[in-house]
C-alpha cells in the first residue's frame, strides 16, 4: 500500500473562538486511519477566503488527500463552494439530482423553496458530486493530478452520512490496495505499563506489518492490533492468533474482544443471562441511565433509573433511612448500599447500581471532601462498594463517574466467573 498523508481543514469562525467544538477532525481522522491514511495536520481557518485559499494551496503541497468540512450552505458566510469552483477553474452549474432532493425535503417539511436554496443544487462542474441525503449542501470531490480534494458541510450528521456512503468507498477504492484489518482487546483493572510488561515478549514478536497500540481510558485500556497486508483471509487469520495470544496472555482483565463501548458488553452480557439491571444515581442525574440506553434493545434488561437528588427522594422513593442520612451523610458508604438496595426492590431488577457523590471541585458540603463519590453494586445475596477521589472538573468528574460506574457493573455482575 502507498503511503497516503491527508491533511484536514476546518472551516469557520465559530471553531476559531470557541463557540462550537470541532468534532469533525477527530471523527475524520478515525475513519481514515482506518484505511491506513495517515494525517499528517489539521488547520482551521476562519470565514475568510484569502484564509481558506492560504490553507488549501499549503496543504496541497503537503498531502495527497485533503478534506474540508464547513462553509456550504445558503447564508452569506457559506463561502467554500466559490472559492473551490475557482480555485479548481471551474463554471457553477445546477445538479439535477440535488434539486430535485431539496424541493422534496421542503415539500415534506411544508417549507417555502426560496432562491437561496435554489443555489445549494449548483456545483462547480469541475467536482464530482457527493450526494447529501439527510440535508440539502452537497458534498464535492476535486482531482487535481494526483492530489484529491474533497469538502463536506460542517453540521456532524451530514458530514458522516457522505464520508460512511459517498467518500469512504471512493477513497478505497482510489488509494487502497492492500488490506487493513482491525482486532481488538478491551481490558479493565490494570494500568498500560504493566499490560506492555506481562505481553513485552508477544509485541515484540509481532512481524513489521502488524502494529499494536494502548489506549487507556478511565479505568480500562483498549489494545488495538492493525495488521496490512495483500491477503485479507491470510491477515484475518494472524491477526486472530495474534488476539487471542494477547487475550490469553492477560487473562482475568479482559473484558471483550470486540471493540464497542462498556454498556454495549453490559448489554450482550445482561442479554446472554436474561438478566435485569436498575439504578439509583444522585450525583450523575441519570448520566448512567443516558449510557445504558444508548444500546438498542436495552429496554430487555433494563428495569428503569431513580434520579434522586435531594434526600427527601432518597429516603421517599428508595428507602434510605434518615438517620443513615443524618449520622452518616448523603455521600457515604451507608447510604449508597441502602440506595442500591431500595433500587432493587423498587424496580424488582436482578442488579442494581447506585452512587452518590459530590462532583464539584470545590465544597459543597463541608463534611465530605469535593470529589468524593460512593458507588454500590447489589444483587438479591451481595452488596459491594467503591469510593473515588476525583479531582478535575464538575463536567470531566461526572464522565468519570459514569465509566467507573459502568466498570463497577461489570466487575460485579462477573465477580465469579
Amino acid at each position: 500500500m502507498s503511503n497516503i498523508a491527508a491533511s484536514i481543514i476546518t472551516i469557520g469562525d465559530e471553531l476559531l473562538i470557541g463557540q462550537v467544538i470541532d468534532t469533525n477532525s477527530a471523527w475524520i481522522a478515525q475513519k481514515l486511519n482506518a484505511l491506513g491514511i495517515d494525517v499528517l495536520r489539521r488547520v482551521a481557518v476562519g470565514d475568510n477566503a484569502a484564509d481558506i485559499t492560504s490553507a488549501l494551496t499549503g496543504e496541497m503541497a503537503r498531502a495527497t488527500l485533503i478534506i474540508i468540512t464547513g462553509g456550504l450552505g445558503p447564508t452569506a458566510d457559506d463561502i467554500t463552494k466559490p472559492l473551490l469552483n475557482e480555485y479548481f477553474g471551474g463554471k457553477m452549474i445546477t445538479d439535477a439530482r440535488v434539486l430535485e432532493h431539496i424541493k422534496a425535503m421542503f415539500a415534506r417539511r411544508n417549507r417555502p423553496f426560496l432562491e437561496r436554496n435554489m443555489k445549494q443544487a449548483e456545483v462547480p462542474d469541475s467536482c464530482t458530486v457527493l450526494f447529501n441525503k439527510m440535508g440539502t449542501a452537497p458534498g464535492m470531490w476535486f482531482g487535481k493530478g494526483d492530489k484529491v480534494v474533497i469538502a463536506l458541510p460542517g453540521v456532524p450528521f451530514e458530514m458522516k452520512s457522505i464520508m460512511e456512503e459517498e467518500a469512504l468507498p471512493r477513497l478505497r477504492q482510489r488509494f487502497i490496495s492492500d488490506a487493513i484489518l482491525h482486532r481488538s482487546i478491551i481490558t479493565a483493572g490494570e494500568g498500560e505499563s504493566f499490560i506492555a510488561d506481562k505481553i513485552q515478549d508477544l509485541e515484540e514478536a509481532l512481524p513489521s506489518y502488524i502494529k499494536l497500540a494502548y489506549l487507556p481510558g478511565a479505568g480500562m485500556v483498549r489494545l488495538r492490533l492493525t495488521g496490512r497486508g495483500a491477503d485479507p483471509i491470510r491477515l484475518g487469520a494472524e491477526l486472530q492468533m495474534r488476539q487471542e495470544e494477547i487475550a490469553g496472555r492477560l487473562g482475568k482483565i479482559v473484558l471483550s474482544l470486540e471493540d464497542l463501548p462498556l454498556e454495549h458488553i453490559l448489554g450482550q452480557w445482561f442479554t446472554a443471562h436474561s438478566a435485569t439491571l436498575s439504578l439509583a444515581e444522585s450525583c450523575t442525574g441519570g448520566f448512567i441511565a443516558h449510557h445504558i440506553t444508548q444500546v438498542m434493545g436495552s429496554s430487555v434488561y433494563f428495569k428503569g433509573g431513580i434520579v434522586c437528588y435531594q434526600p427527601e427522594v432518597k429516603e421517599v422513593l428508595l428507602g434510605v433511612k434518615k438517620e443513615t442520612i443524618n449520622n452518616f451523610g448523603v455521600v457515604s458508604e451507608q447510604t449508597a448500599v441502602e440506595m442500591a438496595q431500595g433500587a432493587l426492590k423498587a424496580m424488582k431488577s436482578d442488579y442494581a447500581l447506585a452512587i452518590t457523590g459530590y462532583l464539584s471541585p470545590t465544597h459543597e458540603n463541608g463534611a465530605t471532601e469535593p470529589g468524593t463519590v460512593w458507588m454500590a453494586a447489589a444483587d438479591h445475596h451481595e452488596t459491594a462498594t467503591k469510593m473515588l477521589r476525583l479531582h478535575y472538573d464538575r463536567a470531566q468528574n461526572k464522565e468519570l463517574a459514569v465509566s467507573m460506574a459502568l466498570l463497577m457493573i461489570w466487575k460485579f455482575i462477573t465477580r465469579s466467573s
